[in-house]
């Protein structure tokens, strides 16, 4: 409860504010507003639970039962297609894909760019696993990650760019990084010679390398 209403409390207030002093909404406007922050209370409560009990355990528990077959291909497969599914939960990406398509005037689709967004974070979640496991430094695949979109923002479609850029940031959503944690943290865990703070962490900046990259690649396709 204090965490919820740490988040939602600020800007509930900033609003109030602004509604008293400066803006004037219609009151039945400024009402549904109060009803939705009600809500997002409520929801945001729930949720947090549920990842607690829920996402947290069960990604570590994959994450540690993974490497325990022995086989990279296994391995990688399944990191590859749970980074995949969890991104197609992610709400962010389809409040993204969803503003998209209507902006776009449906030229593009809101479940082509899920998809590529999705394969996206799947290709980075599988390297970042790999990555683990050959104890490849972090910064090689960061610098030669951004080296590329780097290289791409110079050939996309300018209208493309700031699109897949937001596409790297809403993969950072409240379904897809407590998973993806708890999936590097679990498969740390039971590999020898491995460092739970240096190597556990890094799979969510590296997942958000992937979409940026596909979005500019979808990009170059249309246009």
């Amino acid at each position: 409860m204090k965490e919820v209403v740490q988040a939602v409390l600020p800007i509930t207030i900033v609003v109030v504010l602004l509604q008293i002093f400066l803006v004037g909404m219609p009151w039945l406007v400024f009402a549904r507003f109060l009803i939705g922050a009600f809500m997002v209370l409520l929801g945001l409560m729930l949720f947090l639970q549920g990842v607690k009990i829920g996402l947290l355990p069960m990604g570590e528990a994959v994450g540690s039962e993974l490497p325990k077959h022995g086989s990279m291909f296994f391995l990688l497969f399944f990191a590859f297609l749970l980074g995949f599914a969890v991104t197609v939960a992610e709400p962010d990406v389809r409040v993204l894909a969803h503003q998209v398509d209507f902006v776009s005037d449906g030229m593009i689709g809101s479940n082509l760019l899920v998809f590529t967004v999705a394969l996206g974070v799947a290709v980075f979640v599988a390297m970042a696993m790999m990555r683990i496991v050959l104890k490849v430094p972090i910064q090689w695949l960061l610098s030669g990650g951004y080296l590329l979109i780097l290289a791409l923002s110079f050939v996309t479609p300018p209208s493309f760019v700031p699109i897949a850029f937001d596409a790297g940031g809403v993969t950072t959503g409240p379904v897809t990084v407590p998973f993806i944690l708890a999936l590097g943290l679990g498969t740390v865990a039971v590999m020898g010679g491995r460092s739970s703070f240096s190597d556990g962490f890094g799979l969510v900046g590296l997942a958000s390398i992937g979409p940026v990259i596909g979005v500019m690649l979808l990009g170059m396709i249309y246009g």
